[in-house]
């Protein structure tokens, strides 16, 4: 099921986005998603649209969504290529016309799975804050 975030979520949410980011982004490093925890917290909550996918009543997944970006997307390791990832952006689908997502290069993951659910590259960039080459990358209904 997907549901709409609760404030009761947000400690499973952040789990797994502070564990998607060490993984998917490891060439970050660590501080700096220490660094913004609380302000993202606050922003899943309140000023993202934030949905979860839960089954049996756990969280398995999330995605964030600010105007029609991906702000951010992750499932809990072992239940990845379950297609809960697409089950997300296909409900999210539903509610915008276009979606966009930004990933780094080098999280080739992610990369992979955007792809592989519809997303086309649009632009190539380099991020103004760690120098490292990403991709706009976007879905049209």
């Amino acid at each position: 099921m997907i549901r709409k975030i609760k404030e009761e979520d947000l400690t499973k949410v952040m789990s797994l986005w502070i564990k998607g980011n060490f993984q998917g982004n490891y060439f970050i490093e660590k501080d700096y998603w220490l660094e913004i925890y609380n302000k993202t917290k606050n922003l899943f909550l309140d000023k993202y649209n934030t949905y979860i996918y839960e089954e049996n009543n756990n969280i398995l997944g999330f995605v964030s969504i600010f105007k029609n970006e991906v702000k951010a997307i992750s499932v809990e390791k072992s239940n990845r290529r379950r297609g809960i990832g697409r089950k997300l952006i296909n409900f999210c689908q539903d509610k915008y016309i276009n979606l966009t997502v930004t990933v780094f290069e080098k999280n080739v993951n992610a990369f992979l799975f955007f792809s592989a659910i519809g997303f086309k590259n649009i632009n190539i960039g380099l991020n103004k804050d760690f120098k490292e080459k990403e991709y706009l990358m976007e879905k049209k209904k």
